[in-house]
């Protein structure tokens, strides 16, 4: 859903006392005088005109979530946060949306606007121990939108390339397709 408390768990502390090996590197971009908004800081340092500024940031937003994402970290995900391109564009698309709220009105716009989709069939796909977008948010949707199919991945964190995540977005994918 995108809440501003789900971002700052994220980008701004919680997650940060799960992967501290991670967080520094990801912290590492920018000066500590910034680190009290840090999506912010590195949205400034993404946009800048300097190309080694935007890289660094980059570089380092991408990495922390490729680093959190999995709940078994893997190399070549992690990896692709050093790709300058992979970094940039992941890193430029996701702060754009985030500090732009995720183009919503407010916070709790999709548990308040929910009537609207109650009859849509569809299924909440949500890792046990997903700490990019915590469980709570899933759980929160699921007791406002009971008829969607909550599905809770046991043994995955974020990514749906994790097995369990993938199985279940594909039994939903076979499951729509016959609607």
């Amino acid at each position: 859903m995108c809440r501003r408390e789900e971002l700052l768990f994220f980008y701004q502390e919680g997650s940060s006392w799960l992967f501290p090996d991670a967080w520094e590197k990801y912290i590492s971009a920018i000066p500590e005088a910034e680190w009290g908004d840090l999506m912010s800081a590195f949205h400034r340092r993404v946009t800048s005109e300097d190309p080694e500024v935007r890289l660094a940031a980059a570089k380092a937003w991408t990495t922390w979530e490729m680093s959190t994402s999995n709940l078994i970290p893997d190399d070549k995900k992690i990896a692709q946060g050093e790709d300058p391109k992979f970094a940039e564009a992941f890193a430029r698309i996701e702060l754009h949306y985030f500090v732009n709220g995720a183009f919503m009105r407010n916070n709790q716009q999709l548990l308040e606007d929910v009537d609207k989709i109650r009859d849509v069939p569809a299924v909440i796909v949500q890792g046990r121990y997903d700490v990019v977008c915590p469980m709570k948010s899933a759980w929160d949707l699921h007791k406002a939108w009971p008829e969607a199919d909550l599905k809770i991945i046991s043994d995955s964190g974020h990514s749906m390339s994790e097995p369990g995540i993938a199985s279940e977005l594909i039994k939903a994918c076979d499951k729509f397709s016959e609607l």
